[in-house]
């Protein structure tokens, strides 16, 4: 063989030596991602489901609970709540989904708590058929809370002035820019009595208590998963594997529950914002005319 063919032909052998090793190596990570799966194909399993951080939207919770609730494969369910709740609206579609999976799908549901399950993310739990908490996990919180900022007295310091133009006495009630009158505050305080009621009636239909026994618990304070389960807040305590296990008894599976969860797509956005701005979870929620069922950080 001539010194020329020699030459061309080394680069072609490490080419090939190169293209068998990525060819392994992407045999490898299929072979891990997929065997599990394969090995699990016709066994009934478990989906776990996480709501985490703030509870602004309720869109991928009720997806997630819909497809699991739709899987003849899936038994149970179990919610781990790590959030001091949110919105009072997206709280309630939680809740009213997690009620439905429930009833329509008949599927055992679980809620495990984290550190925290407060306010709105007490309010999806009490849909549940079973809530457990650590010892130390914070929890309660029944209450609303509406919080508003007035820039009035900055505003005339820096000689800003606002006109409003409005049809309808409320239109512009809670504005930044004027003191609240007495009777826009009785106005208000009325919607948030109403929404708070709301919290009440949800809590007794859901830990089966008297509307007056919960009432008593409903001035907004907090509780350790202890203290709730004295006061018939949780059932049990327990971590999360204690969770997943009693669901698993719950649904009748006999077996090791195979634990099934949807993973979030990757996004640049979510890991730029973590490292610059650490975790988001811990950020305040963006305050105004809402009515939030959120544990005051």
């Amino acid at each position: 063989m001539s010194e020329e063919t020699t030459q061309r032909s080394k680069p072609s052998r490490w080419r090939r030596i190169f293209w068998m090793l990525a060819g392994a190596l992407m045999l490898t990570i299929l072979g891990k991602t997929l065997i599990p799966d394969l090995a699990a194909v016709g066994q009934e399993r478990i989906a776990l489901i996480r709501i985490e951080g703030p509870i602004l939207d309720s869109q991928a919770t009720v997806r997630e609970l819909k497809q699991f609730g739709e899987d003849p494969l899936v038994k149970a369910i179990v919610l781990r709540i790590d959030s001091p709740g949110g919105g009072v609206a997206p709280s309630q579609e939680i809740y009213n989904a997690v009620k439905r999976v429930r009833k329509d799908n008949h599927k055992t549901i679980v809620t495990s708590m984290g550190t925290v399950a407060a306010s709105g993310g007490y309010y999806i739990a009490v849909a549940s058929d079973r809530i457990l908490a650590n010892p130390g996990s914070l929890t309660g919180s029944i209450g609303v809370i509406m919080q508003l900022a007035n820039f009035q007295e900055l505003m005339e310091k820096i000689g800003i002035k606002n006109t409003v133009i409005k049809s309808g006495r409320y239109k512009d009630v809670g504005s930044p820019f004027r003191p609240m009158s007495e009777d826009e505050q009785s106005y208000l305080q009325a919607v948030m009595d109403d929404a708070h009621r709301q919290f009440i009636e949800a809590v007794a239909e859901g830990r089966s208590l008297d509307i007056a026994d919960v009432e008593v618990l409903a001035d907004g304070r907090i509780f350790t998963g202890q203290q709730a389960k004295d006061v018939l807040l949780v059932d049990e305590l327990g971590d999360l594997q204690q969770a997943i296990k009693l669901a698993a008894d719950m649904s009748g599976m006999k077996d090791h529950p195979y634990v099934i969860e949807n993973q979030k797509p990757f996004s640049f956005r979510e890991i730029l914002g973590s490292r610059l701005l650490g975790d988001t979870s811990l950020l305040p929620i963006p305050t105004g005319l809402n009515l939030m069922y959120f544990m005051a950080l």
